[in-house]
């Protein structure tokens, strides 16, 4: 096994469930350390870093909602119950 398999092994011990926030930083990670080596280059990171901070933007919209959703049907559920 190499040293990198190892690392890469004893960090992900720490995480039981990834979630798109996880993948996100990891996209994010990716693009920050990329060197780019001409404009045009240059041009579609500083795109991607766009789309992607897009993309978190509504994956956290996603998740409140998803939150609001799931609270509103704990408390159907419970007038339903009590009915």
């Amino acid at each position: 096994m190499s040293a990198d398999s190892n690392w890469s092994d004893f960090l992900q011990e720490g995480i039981t469930e990834k979630t798109i926030f996880t993948y996100i930083q990891g996209l994010q990670e990716v693009i920050n350390n990329l060197q780019p080596k001409t404009l045009k280059e240059k041009n579609r990171l500083t795109l991607a870093k766009q789309h992607l901070r897009e993309i978190r933007r509504q994956a956290r919209r996603m998740l409140n909602e998803n939150v609001e959703l799931q609270e509103k049907l704990t408390l159907l559920e419970e007038n339903k119950g009590g009915e």
